[in-house]
């Protein structure tokens, strides 16, 4: 557990897509008239972090996971899937404008 805890988190803050994510989705849940457009976004985050906490917990600890290692098309369909969201996300941000 000491190795992999480190190695969890430099994978999650050097991920890309995490931060594509949070760009592109959190902006429209802040209400500029609520207050402090900082505060609002860092609690959305940390809301979503815990969120996401469940389920990447039950799935680091199933057995399961350890199947698709067998299964090389299956990743790289999950992988083509991923990578399609991922594009269609930064389109959307290049041609979305935010007040913040």
């Amino acid at each position: 557990m000491r190795r992999i805890i480190p190695k969890g988190f430099a994978v999650g803050v050097s991920n890309p897509k995490g931060f594509l994510i949070f760009a592109a989705v959190l902006p429209q849940f802040v209400n500029r008239s609520a207050g402090d457009v900082t505060l609002q976004l860092l609690l959305l985050g940390i809301v979503c972090a815990a969120v996401a906490l469940v389920p990447e917990s039950a799935w680091g600890s199933s057995p399961g996971r350890d199947g698709l290692r067998g299964l090389p098309r299956r990743l790289s369909a999950n992988g083509a899937v991923s990578g399609t969201v991922m594009v269609g996300l930064g389109v959307r941000l290049a041609f979305t404008s935010y007040d913040v």
